[in-house]
């Protein structure tokens, strides 16, 4: 049967009224539900849209057209997280101080300078009439909930009431204009400038080793010692957390590092000549920080054409995560150099001019109006120069600098990107739709032909002079971008002859790739989680998908077992303890009694060393943690930096730590070692970006808690990040810094061909309202790892369905 067969197929099974569709599932309760579906008229729709909702507030929507579905997924998104969409729009559109205060002038003033600065609606002419259309729908049905609301006076989200302020009307071409995708790399390059000052340079690789080995180079002409901060200017507002003192408590110093330094996902695919079924496997479990609400939302949406279910974000059209009826795709952190700045030298006289390929230039200026609650409105100027935004302007130093970044070129319309993935239906359409994907992701296939996949995906600039991006570059001409490679430029492989392949942010560019020349990047996650990802699969000939669900849950650290390999003798009174860690099988579980003695002891000994092996004026320079495979090499062969007798100034301070986490296990977990367990620490709990605000923290009651004990850590495939590097106000405002941060909230295995096998998490919940009976509900099966089945076939979803809805064009009878 063809795809359209099919689709039409389960169009008649799901559309052709309400008794055929339910007439196979048995149940009084599910028929009554069926019976009387809520009708809803929406202005926009151009046929009757179908939406059944399973036990986890899951929708599955059923459309006669590609564009209608695309209109229920806007629809449905703004339903159940309105106050996320409003709030992410606000901040990429630069309109959070009109409700929020003249705190937020400085995010508005970033986000708008980054706004795409092109002819947008050439811009959204020049993408596939397909993709055109479903944007508009999308954007159409966020519209449509928001009039629905106004029209019925249906509450609003709580935030909404407590700030007293509207959501917006969106508009499509925002989807083009909004482009910011800041990955932090720009800090580093200013931190390497002021290294290279004071002649310390080879000192951060403490911080950030470069893979493959690259030897670090001044750009010619260059002035290090000229290069500070404040040259990031508005470019170091656009990545920093938002400024929302007084709105909620107050973060860690280091919580942006922290994030970033973790962010990632585990992916793998395995070729059916490998798993017990003779089907591929796909899995996938993106990593970000914890919140509420989560990250993904999931939805399945069908019509003529388009079969697709799986994680997506609210703002963005479609399924980041998932697979249609023919393939499955998953996605990581792929790593590309995509920002550089640029030090310009402007005129002394003239300090709107810069000099440019041998010659004084205008910048280009433009004047933006910015709302303020409680205040007048802000005129800002916006600047603009060859490379780019111009960040920052100093007229007493003949000094500015602007940004290069690939997201900001014409034709990275990566907000619209996932559409052509979800109506792809082979390797070669979905390769072409990733040529509109930006962010830098390694993207993982896998299809019912029995095909998997990996194609690195993302906006590959192509840099001049010999420049390699690491650190800021004179704004001269010499280093200007040409312009950005194509997709063909990085690297991908199919049917790879092993049967598996598998990702997890590590340096996977092949032996033979050119990076020298293609300079995608030189910094990348320790391969921990990766090289513990390849010793399972490689040792699975026969794979299930159990086996990838247990991987996705897997706590084993070889990186701790390396370093408890080292702890020397210790005093009699914590030989005991040292005892305890050696007989440890490295399984950072919740109840383990070795694991949180061995995370404290990790967090002080990556704080001693850091101590010893960087000196004290360089600190402010060079932000902890150490980055663990340095730190572990160094304990493994140590050296003069730590004196004369390294191995045994090593050895002491190794002691030194295990005392110190010791007497810390003691305070915090009490006197007996075998009563000890990592849960105790790794506890989580989610709380309102707001919680602060009263009435905020009485609307939405926290999520997990003291006793919602984790396992996990940064280095094991279950990543589960903490930030032991919490400043001093934040613990004193009681903040635990072994508290889990971040990990993987939404997490997916397909059985690819019998996709009702498929098995999802998807945590906290669907929902932002905490009366709609999804806000929390994933909590306890994300803590204990049990995989819910992903429906997809249209018995399945018969089966599943909880509550039915028809979306309905308005003016007409349904």
């Amino acid at each position: 049967m063809t795809h359209r067969a099919t689709a039409l197929s389960r169009r008649h099974v799901l559309l052709g009224g309400v008794a055929a569709s339910l007439a196979g599932v048995g149940t009084r309760a599910l028929a009554r539900k069926a019976a009387s579906p809520r009708l809803l008229g929406l202005e926009g729709l151009a046929a009757p849209v179908e939406v059944f909702e399973d036990q986890w507030g899951v929708p599955h929507v059923c459309a006669a057209s590609v564009p209608d579905a695309f209109f229920a997924n806007g629809y449905l998104i703004a339903r159940d997280r309105l106050w996320q969409l409003d709030f992410d729009y606000r901040r990429s559109t630069g309109r959070l101080a009109e409700v929020f205060g003249p705190d937020f002038v400085p995010s508005d003033t970033a986000n708008r300078l980054f706004l795409f600065r092109g002819d947008a609606q050439a811009e959204f002419a020049a993408l596939p009439p397909t993709v055109q259309a479903c944007a508009r729908a999308y954007v159409a049905g966020i519209n449509a909930y928001l009039e629905q609301v106004r029209a019925t006076g249906e509450k609003l989200p709580p935030e909404f009431t407590i700030f007293s302020y509207q959501p917006l009307q969106w508009d499509v071409l925002d989807l083009v204009r909004i482009r910011a995708e800041a990955t932090g790399n720009t800090k580093a390059e200013i931190r390497r400038a002021r290294l290279a000052a004071q002649g310390a340079l080879d000192y951060d690789a403490l911080i950030m080793p470069l893979r493959p080995a690259h030897t670090l180079r001044v750009p010619d002409g260059l002035d290090v010692h000229a290069v500070t901060e404040q040259d990031l200017g508005l470019f170091g507002v656009l990545q920093a957390s938002l400024p929302l003192s007084g709105l909620h408590a107050p973060p860690s110093a280091s919580e942006d590092d922290h994030r970033r330094a973790n962010e990632g996902s585990n992916a793998w695919v395995i070729a059916p000549t490998r798993t017990a079924t003779g089907r591929p496997i796909l899995a996938n479990d993106p990593h970000l920080s914890f919140g509420s609400p989560g990250p993904r939302h999931v939805i399945h949406l069908t019509a003529p054409g388009l079969d697709v279910i799986g994680g997506g974000s609210a703002g963005m059209p479609g399924v980041m995560q998932g697979h249609n009826a023919h393939f499955a795709f998953g996605r990581t952190n792929f790593h590309i150099d995509q920002e550089d700045l640029f030090i310009l030298r402007t005129h002394p006289a003239h300090p709107e001019r810069y000099f440019h390929n041998g010659r004084w230039v205008e910048m280009e200026r433009t004047e933006t109006t910015i709302a303020v609650r409680g205040e007048a409105a802000r005129t800002v100027t916006l600047r603009y120069a060859a490379q780019g935004p111009v960040v920052s302007t100093n007229a007493a130093r003949n000094r500015a600098v602007a940004v290069s970044a690939t997201w900001l070129y014409p034709g990275a319309n990566g907000m619209l990107a996932n559409i052509g993935i979800n109506l792809a239906q082979d390797w070669t359409s979905f390769r072409e739709a990733l040529k509109l994907h930006t962010s830098p992701t390694n993207f993982t296939y896998a299809d019912t032909a029995g095909n998997i996949g990996w194609q690195a995906a993302g906006g590959l600039p192509e840099r001049t002079g010999g420049y390699d991006g690491l650190m800021p570059a004179p704004g001269d001409g010499r280093y200007d971008w040409k312009g950005l490679q194509p997709l063909d430029a990085l690297p991908n492989s199919f049917n790879p002859a092993r049967g598996w392949f598998g990702t997890s942010n590590e340096l996977n560019l092949p032996a033979d790739y050119p990076y020298e020349q293609r300079c995608v990047s030189y910094e990348w996650k320790d391969p921990y989680r990766y090289n513990r990802v390849a010793e399972v699969l490689a040792a699975s000939p026969h794979a299930t998908l159990a086996q990838s669900v247990a991987l996705q849950h897997d706590t084993l650290s070889h990186l701790a077992l390396s370093v408890v390999k080292l702890l020397p003798d210790v005093p009699a009174d914590i030989r005991a303890e040292a005892d305890l860690l050696r007989r440890w099988d490295g399984r950072v579980e919740a109840t383990s009694a070795a694991a949180a003695l061995y995370e404290v002891w990790w967090t002080r000994l990556n704080t001693l060393f850091y101590q010893a092996l960087v000196p004290e004026n360089l600190r402010a320079l060079l932000p902890q943690p150490l980055n663990a495979s340095v730190l572990l090499a160094f304990l493994q062969k140590p050296d003069g930096r730590v004196g004369d007798k390294p191995e045994a100034a090593r050895d002491a301070l190794l002691v030194k730590a295990f005392q110190q986490a010791v007497e810390e296990a003691r305070d915090r977990m009490g006197p007996v070692a075998a009563a000890w367990q990592w849960g105790t620490l790794h506890t989580l709990q989610l709380r309102h970006p707001l919680h602060a605000v009263e009435a905020v923290a009485k609307a939405f009651l926290p999520i997990g808690g003291e006793t919602t004990h984790s396992g996990g850590d940064p280095y094991t495939v279950m990543a589960r990040w903490y930030n032991p590097d919490l400043s001093q106000k934040a613990l004193a405002h009681g903040q635990n810094p072994y508290a889990v941060t971040g990990g993987a909230s939404y997490l997916m295995v397909c059985d690819v061909g019998a996709w009702d096998h498929s098995l999802f998490l998807n945590f906290p919940g669907q929902s932002a309202l905490p009366d709609s009976g999804h806000y929390e509900d994933f909590l306890q099966p994300w803590l204990k790892g049990a995989m819910q089945p992903l429906v997809f076939s249209a018995s399945a979803v018969q089966a599943a369905v909880r509550h039915h809805a028809v979306l309905y064009p308005k003016g007409k009878t349904p």
